[in-house]
């Protein structure tokens, strides 16, 4: 079932199935005064992300990199759009610090577009997982980054920090991306991916995500899905768009539950490996659960 918003106002009334309570766990606090005292960004503040409160009552964050000026500015995103401020060198360091801290066994590091920069901030990226791998070899690393505008340097530099899971989100059907997504582009997110693939000389896992509720249809869905298996993409997530704030892209509808397990049950049959598809589903949301998939992947097999 979808429900749609047939009246346009702009501030639709949210489903019961998409309200949440608000926070009352110590850790909440915990993890916020730690993250403000080391002066780091979350992706889960700057994007104004739903699940904040639950992730972070359980220790576990989404680090953004780079700052939180973005030189893009897309129709969905809440991340203010700036002129950028130069990197800050001790960031990595810090990350690799709040990450030790909080005694954490999945982290995701993602970033601002950072077009101003020639690598688009791909270094350091590779010089934070460097320091996050340097306090925890076992720590699995998940990285959300941008398209670095299909820079072979770009990828590479993240790639040699080898982290286990890559991921860069397609957001949107094709017909729609050109107005959900400043300057990116449906083709060359997928270019990404498969560049991900053909460069890397170890096994990483590839990973992609779709805001639903846009406008888009299930066949352009479905096709959005196929075109990313195509280009071996493992992980899929699909989760609903909520509107940030009144500036940003309304909300054209909601999908049900039932309806995200339906889309789930689509992709798991066309061959994702792994897929969390559900109205508060975000990319990095529970991304944790993946690492029981990855050991049971890895174990050897009962003779």
């Amino acid at each position: 079932m979808v429900s749609s918003i047939s009246e346009k106002t702009q501030r639709p009334r949210l489903p019961e199935w998409l309200r949440r309570p608000l926070p009352t766990q110590h850790t909440f606090a915990q993890t916020r005064g730690l993250l403000k005292t080391l002066n780091l960004h979350t992706v889960c503040e700057s994007a104004k992300c739903p699940n904040h409160w639950e992730c972070w009552s359980k220790g576990t964050a989404s680090f953004m990199i780079a700052g939180d000026r973005c030189t893009r500015a897309c129709g969905f995103c809440a991340i203010s759009t700036q002129k950028p401020l130069p990197l800050d060198q001790e960031e990595p360091e810090r990350v690799a610090e709040a990450a030790a801290v909080m005694g954490l066994r999945h982290v995701v590091i993602t970033a601002v577009a950072r077009d101003d920069l020639q690598d688009g901030g791909a270094a350091h990226f590779q010089r934070t997982i460097e320091a996050i791998r340097s306090r925890n070899p076992k720590m699995v690393i998940e990285v959300l980054t941008p398209d670095f505008l299909l820079k072979e340097d770009a990828v590479d530099a993240v790639l040699a920090a080898r982290p286990e899971i890559f991921n860069h989100n397609l957001e949107t059907v094709q017909r729609l991306s050109p107005k959900v997504r400043s300057r990116a582009t449906h083709e060359r997110s997928l270019a990404l991916l498969a560049m991900v693939r053909e460069r890397a000389d170890y096994r990483v896992y590839t990973k992609s995500g779709l805001m639903l509720g846009l406008g888009e249809t299930e066949e352009e869905l479905i096709s959005s899905m196929r075109a990313l298996r195509e280009v071996d993409c493992d992980i899929l997530t699909l989760g609903q768009y909520l509107q940030p704030t009144l500036k940003h892209l309304p909300v054209e509808s909601f999908i049900s539950p039932e309806t995200f397990e339906h889309y789930g049950r689509i992709a798991e049959s066309m061959g994702f490996v792994h897929v969390a598809s559900g109205p508060m589903v975000r990319s990095s949301y529970h991304a944790d659960a993946f690492n029981a998939f990855a050991e049971a992947e890895e174990a050897p097999s009962d003779p």
